[in-house]
């Protein structure tokens, strides 16, 4: 199994470019940051940590793809993630350029772990109906995936047109930058990932195992297999009983959480502590 790194870096906390750095001589295979384009004041949606409050970091979230392309210049192996990316909150012609820029200037290191959102009052604002936004995600999705793998590319769905079109650069990646699904369980779920997904990458990892089979049945529908697909947990809390049970079952990642915000003091020597999972289960 490889290990990686989430954490939500903020205008406050450690660097993520010391970060990625610093994960990176420690033998991480891949960093994680989150998105959030804005946070509403209301509270109408609960947050999704179950906390009464919603934590300061969500507030101060940085943007992703501008760390990661930061990241990208110091660091030389390490992948650079983004979880999880909101592609219904983006237009899907620029969302497109933006990733395959960064892919092109990191050497073929981005990962998309993509999501649909929970916050409502934030997808609103950018004018979502929240009901339609799975839908609004695989289609955007897939015009950017033509634009990454197509010299000529066209897109024609419900929400999204677009007329036979050229744009550079194309990702290293091919024939699309790696996308993982993270999201509950489901068959919209399980379907988007046969469709357009490199991977399934949910929240913890409870219940993967159960629900494995719905996966490979909705893989085979498509054609695929199980087998083609990288399986992460994401914000682990680590111990050798839960990482023998994920190498048992295939898991291929665990992405470890670390403090929100934290500064270098509270997270190098986490860092330093979490080796010891890369060296016995690595």
């Amino acid at each position: 199994m490889r290990f990686g790194v989430m954490m939500q870096t903020t205008d406050r906390s450690m660097s993520p470019v010391r970060l990625a750095h610093e994960a990176e001589a420690r033998g991480y295979a891949c960093i994680y940051l989150p998105e959030h384009t804005h946070i509403p004041t209301s509270r109408r949606t609960p947050p999704p940590t179950g906390e009464e409050v919603l934590p300061e970091t969500y507030l101060r979230t940085l943007d992703p793809y501008i760390a990661l392309a930061a990241c990208a210049q110091a660091t030389e192996s390490v992948g650079l993630g983004v979880g999880v990316a909101l592609p219904a909150q983006h237009d899907p012609i620029t969302f497109a350029k933006q990733c395959a820029t960064l892919d092109w200037m990191s050497g073929g290191r981005l990962v998309l772990g993509v999501g649909y959102g929970w916050n409502h009052e934030e997808m609103e604002n950018h004018g979502i109906d929240v009901r339609r936004r799975r839908a609004l995600v695989r289609e955007h999705m897939l015009c950017a995936q033509a634009l990454w793998g197509n010299e000529v590319a066209e897109f024609h769905g419900e929400f999204v047109h677009m007329e036979p079109s050229w744009s550079w650069p194309k990702p290293i990646q091919q024939p699309r930058i790696r996308t993982i699904v993270g999201a509950a369980p489901g068959p919209t779920t399980f379907a988007h990932i046969a469709e357009f997904g490199d991977g399934w990458m949910p929240i913890g990892g409870a219940g993967m195992r159960a629900a494995l089979a719905e996966l490979a049945e909705a893989m085979a529908v498509a054609g695929r297999s199980l087998d083609e697909l990288e399986l992460v947990t994401y914000g682990t809390h680590p111990d050798p009983g839960k990482l023998a049970y994920y190498r048992d079952i295939g898991i291929t990642e665990v992405v470890l959480r670390f403090p929100h915000g934290g500064s270098a003091d509270e997270v190098l020597p986490g860092l330093d502590d979490y080796t010891r999972w890369i060296e016995e289960f690595g």
